[in-house]
């Protein structure tokens, strides 16, 4: 994250997005697929590292590989194989959401994972025992643990959706967009912009 200043003075948190250019790589028709979306292309990648069958795909558009291929259904524009889209379908002052995968965190205990308390060293001389979940239920009955109970586990790397983040600034020479606000996942990570 960075942060610029506005009009009057005031400080704005932002995130810097490189946005482009993506290549379409193939299009999707109701006659021929079932349903209209246009799948883009971002990002170089080498062709020792590609596949013959991606290799295939990217060539009948025209393009080397990519890094990131993506499906996007519902797109405004016509576009054909091989087109270029860039930071010019967004204006500055715009809403748009931004998708990524958060951070994984590994496998976390409950106080981390869902905030619980603990038990503050209160614990008649066991030892151990601050952070633990503590009791699960019933042991006669129902003689299981319930779907959904909320235990230690794996957290983060999951699919997050941030709505409503407002583009500060465009630099379209560099392809790059300033959203007011943090995006879900690590520096470098992949995140798919929605207007």
């Amino acid at each position: 994250m960075t942060s610029i200043y506005d009009a009057q003075g005031k400080i704005i948190p932002c995130t810097v997005i490189e946005a482009g250019p993506c290549v379409v790589t193939q299009v999707k028709t109701q006659d021929k697929d079932g349903y209209e979306a246009l799948q883009i292309g971002f990002g170089a990648k080498k062709e020792k590292n590609t596949t013959k069958a991606l290799k295939g795909h990217f060539a009948k558009s025209g393009t080397p590989p990519k890094r990131k291929v993506v499906e996007i259904r519902n797109f405004a524009a016509d576009k054909n194989i091989g087109d270029l889209i860039t930071t010019e379908i967004f204006a500055e002052g715009e809403k748009v959401d931004v998708v990524g995968t958060s951070k994984g965190r590994g496998f976390q205990g409950v106080i981390k994972r869902h905030g619980f308390g603990g038990i503050g060293m209160k614990h008649h001389g066991q030892h151990d025992r601050e952070r633990a979940p503590g009791s699960l239920g019933g042991s006669s009955y129902p003689s299981r643990v319930f779907k959904g109970l909320r235990m230690a586990g794996r957290m983060g790397n999951d699919r997050v959706k941030i709505k409503n983040l407002k583009i500060v600034k465009i630099f379209s020479d560099k392809n790059l967009i300033l959203v007011n606000g943090n995006v879900p996942g690590a520096k470098g990570s992949f995140v798919i912009i929605e207007n």
